[in-house]
């Protein structure tokens, strides 16, 4: 498995991870409708900083992955290496 599988591979799980805490932390917030309880009257902006940074998270989840794929390409691999190899050769 390469570097780029791997951080591939992590990048999926955090996704899910953090897909999978959104989702419970809606389903908190959403609560039981049947009787009215302490939890109605509870501040509605509870919760609010929780699902803005798992949001965040996803977004930059995404970008990882947008730049997983762009780094995968041929043209963008042979310019790094093109650079690197320069570098490696100047003295």
């Amino acid at each position: 498995m390469t570097i780029i599988e791997r951080i591939d591979n992590a990048a999926t799980r955090a996704q899910l991870a953090v897909m999978g805490t959104l989702r419970d932390a809606a389903q908190r917030l959403q609560g039981p409708r049947d009787a009215p309880t302490a939890r109605d009257t509870r501040d509605p902006e509870e919760g609010a900083t929780t699902v803005e940074y798992a949001i965040g998270t996803i977004a930059a989840a995404g970008f990882a992955g947008l730049l997983i794929v762009i780094l995968k390409s041929d043209a963008v691999r042979a310019a790094l290496e093109s650079v690197i190899q320069e570098a490696l050769n100047t003295r």
